[in-house]
C-alpha cells in the first residue's frame, strides 16, 4: 500500500462519521416544524438553541457508552468547527472567532448541563429548562407548543437509547417523529 503525504491531512472515518451525525443533527434541528407550529424563535439565536438542543440529545445518548468517549470529543469538535466556519461567513474576523468560539461553548455546555440535570428531575423540570433555554428569547411560548417540545425532547431521548450505538458512530441518526412525519 502506498502512503504519500496527503495521508496526513485526510480527515479519518471516524472523524466523517462525526461530522456526518452532526449534519444529520442539524438536519433536524431546522425542521420547519419547530418554528412554525412550535414557536421557537426564527432567529440566529433561535436555530442556535435548536441545534444544541439536539446536540445534546446526541451526546447524551453517546455518555451512555463508555466506549464512546473519543467520538464524543470528534461529535463536539464538529459542532465547534461548524460554528467557526459560520461566524467566519457571517464576516466575523479572524481575530474575535476565538472569543466568540468560547462564548458559545460556554452557552452550549451551560445548556447541556440544564437539560441532564432537566431530564434527571422528570417532565416538569424539562418543561422550564426548555422554556428558559430553547425559547428564551421568545415572548412567553404557548403552553401547548412548550408541551409538545418536551414530549418530543422525552421520545427522542428513548428513540436514541434504542437507537444501535454502531448507526451512530457510523453518522447515522434518528430523533422522534414530529407530528406528519412518517418513518
Amino acid at each position: 500500500m502506498a502512503w504519500s503525504i496527503a495521508n496526513l491531512f485526510k480527515p479519518s472515518d471516524r472523524d466523517v462519521a462525526a461530522h456526518r451525525l452532526y449534519q444529520e443533527t442539524v438536519t433536524q434541528a431546522r425542521k420547519p416544524h419547530f418554528y412554525t407550529a412550535w414557536g421557537v424563535p426564527d432567529t440566529p439565536l433561535g436555530r442556535f438553541d435548536a441545534i444544541a438542543l439536539h446536540c445534546f440529545l446526541v451526546l447524551n445518548r453517546l455518555q451512555q457508552d463508555a466506549n464512546t468517549e473519543s467520538f464524543s470529543k470528534q461529535y463536539s469538535g464538529a459542532i465547534f468547527d461548524d460554528m467557526d466556519r459560520s461566524l467566519r461567513e457571517m464576516g466575523v474576523g479572524d481575530l474575535s472567532v476565538g472569543k466568540k468560539i468560547r462564548k458559545i461553548a460556554e452557552g452550549f455546555y451551560g445548556r447541556s448541563a440544564a437539560y441532564a440535570r432537566a431530564l434527571d428531575e422528570g417532565e416538569a423540570a424539562t418543561v422550564e429548562t426548555l422554556k428558559r433555554n430553547l425559547y428564551g428569547e421568545a415572548d412567553c411560548p404557548n403552553d401547548d407548543a412548550l408541551n409538545s417540545v418536551a414530549a418530543y425532547v422525552l421520545d427522542s431521548v428513548d428513540v436514541l437509547r434504542g437507537q444501535e450505538l454502531n448507526e451512530l458512530l457510523k453518522g447515522s441518526v434518528r430523533f422522534a417523529l414530529l407530528p406528519g412525519e412518517d418513518e
